[in-house]
């Protein structure tokens, strides 16, 4: 979502009033799903490679920017908030719908943009360029300046994101990257995750906080395939956790993007689809069972092509799904 896109929205809508008088013409509302306040933060993170980000260290600052929607209701009132996080293309309009969606709903919604800042424009054909566990240092600091805003309840703001951005979502839920990378006893309230890269097992990742996961994943997905989110929901049930996955049969990648046809090739999208990791010593992630570092462009696991592809009823259902689930987890 870009300040200019609204700004022109806002303009349009208050044409036909400057354009009549003023004595016959009554001011016409505003649409539904309009936010009442638009702010853009300053984030500062950092940017670690993923086993810097594994040992604990920082890697460079990164100065980034988020788009805050604050929902309609007196200024004075406190609200819950969700930080959405954008996968490999960067923000959409896909984002933009969920964050007038949620808004609408009642909830503050922070649009991370992890890209801009860093002069990234996408990591669909090189995931290299930033890695997703750098994605969660975000994250993580866009809580802590949530957490300081005067409109929004510190202790009610979940996390949801989408693909490469769905691992920073759901794997922040992890007491080990909490303690490591976030900031005291700062949690977040709910953490959601559409098409979640699920295939990397990192180190105690199902010891999280007691707080609900929610997993969403088309079943046809050939970018990011749903089996290792099957398992990973078992191991984190197993471990006590309130976790749920949620299957939708003819989700493509993608599946709740409106602005895409059923079914898009990607022939140049990079897909760990094949392989399977899991964290070694030192930081380092290595294909699974073997010592053998994992490498996005040299492991012969990795794919090159896949499909995205919009679903008109499995969109309408995760919608629905999770904005109730973050209402009811929010708002209670």
């Amino acid at each position: 979502m870009r300040t200019a896109r609204l700004a022109a929205l806002l303009a349009a809508l208050a044409a036909p009033a400057l354009a009549q008088s003023p004595a016959h013409s009554p001011a016409q509302p505003p649409p539904a799903d309009l936010p009442a306040r638009v702010e853009v933060l300053p984030i500062r993170s950092t940017t670690p490679d993923g086993g810097a980000f594994l040992r604990g260290e920082r890697g460079p600052d990164a100065a980034l920017a988020a788009q805050l929607l604050l929902p309609r209701g007196p200024a004075t009132t406190r609200v819950p908030a969700v930080v959405l996080v954008h996968g490999s293309g960067g923000i959409s309009g896909s984002t933009e719908l969920w964050a007038r969606q949620l808004t609408e709903a009642g909830l503050a919604v922070l649009v991370l943009d992890s890209f801009a800042g860093r002069g990234i424009t996408s990591t669909v054909a090189d995931q290299d360029l930033l890695h997703s566990l750098a994605m969660m240092a975000d994250a993580y600091r866009a809580l802590d300046r949530l957490a300081e805003h005067p409109r929004i309840r510190a202790d009610r703001i979940a996390v949801m994101g989408f693909s490469k951005g769905a691992v920073a979502a759901v794997y922040s839920a992890s007491e080990r990257f909490r303690r490591l990378h976030g900031s005291g006893e700062r949690r977040f309230a709910a953490h959601v995750g559409l098409y979640t890269p699920c295939n990397v097992r990192y180190e105690g990742d199902d010891r999280v906080a007691a707080v609900p996961i929610r997993l969403h994943h088309g079943t046809v997905d050939d970018y990011v395939p749903v089996a290792p989110c099957r398992e990973y929901v078992e191991r984190l049930r197993a471990a006590g956790a309130d976790a749920t996955l949620t299957e939708y049969p003819n989700g493509q990648h993608s599946f709740d993007n409106p602005l895409s046809p059923p079914l898009v090739p990607v022939p140049t999208a990079q897909s760990t689809r094949d392989c399977r990791m899991q964290e070694g010593a030192g930081g380092v992630i290595n294909v699974a069972g073997t010592n053998e570092p994992f490498a996005q462009k040299t492991s012969s696991c990795v794919a090159v092509g896949a499909h995205t592809g919009y679903a008109a009823a499995d969109a309408a259902a995760v919608r629905e799904n999770a904005r109730r689930f973050l209402t009811e987890t929010l708002l209670r």
